[in-house]
């Protein structure tokens, strides 16, 4: 990774399946939901994540226990501009909408700020 210090965006294809496998039907939302953000903590690196509520929608789309097998998520690292923040950076998760996800690799996305 490239300095820790820097804001970047990257598309992400995170595959829900493998990390919901075995999980009882009424827990997989709610379990889909903390998989993404320890996901985006451990490719981020940063102890706050902050989740999109279209991302959020995404997840629960199909029910609680009709969570999508494969999910494309946009992870941006963020400054954090409130005063006495404990983390400076965080991360900003939300969906990527396509027809599917299946395939598809990282990639960086350069945003015009």
């Amino acid at each position: 990774m490239a300095g820790l210090k820097d804001v970047v965006t990257r598309e992400y294809t995170i595959n829900m399946h493998k990390r919901l496998h075995g999980v009882s039907f009424k827990k997989r939302a709610p379990r889909a939901v903390k998989e993404i953000k320890q996901f985006a903590r451990m490719h981020m690196g940063t102890a706050d994540v902050r989740l999109s509520p279209e991302l959020n929608q995404a997840v629960w789309k199909r029910g609680i226990k009709g969570v999508e097998g494969r999910l494309r998520l946009r992870i941006s690292r963020r400054r954090n501009e409130e005063e006495n923040a404990k983390n400076p950076l965080f991360a900003y998760v939300e969906p990527v909408l396509v027809a599917s996800a299946k395939g598809l690799q990282t990639s960086v996305v350069e945003e015009e700020i």
